[in-house]
């Protein structure tokens, strides 16, 4: 008993097979287009290390633990496979670290000058005394 195919049967067929064709190539492309933001991870897990390093604790505390929160929860994005939030992380985790290098950098300068001042302050002072 062979059991004949209708037009509208074939065009059923050829459009469920296009409909499956159509999305799984749509989740390949999506999941090309979101490839894993490891580079970028490397790069922000890096400056979080040397702010931390370089004094971003003693100096910008906030700014550091910010930027290590971020980077923690840009990991744990990476685990679960969400990429975009874990690329979005791991920028702003970068961002935070290097605000931490540019305060540190900024308080040890005014650190600098502050001394510089006290020692020209005091051999003005020892000048004024040797010259009178």
């Amino acid at each position: 008993m062979k059991i004949k195919k209708t037009r509208s049967d074939r065009n059923m067929n050829r459009l469920s097979v296009t409909t499956i064709i159509t999305v799984t190539a749509i989740m390949i492309a999506g999941c090309a287009s979101n490839p894993a933001p490891s580079e970028q991870l490397a790069v922000s897990k890096a400056a979080v290390t040397n702010a931390s390093r370089n004094g971003g604790n003693e100096y910008a505390p906030l700014e550091l633990k910010s930027a290590m929160e971020k980077m923690d929860d840009a990991e744990r994005a990476m685990d679960e496979e969400d990429y975009p939030l874990a690329k979005r992380l791991a920028e702003e985790a970068q961002v935070d670290a290097k605000l931490a290098e540019i305060k540190t950098d900024l308080a040890r300068v005014q650190k600098s000058v502050e001394e510089s001042q006290e020692s020209n302050r005091v051999l003005l002072e020892e000048i004024k005394r040797t010259t009178q």
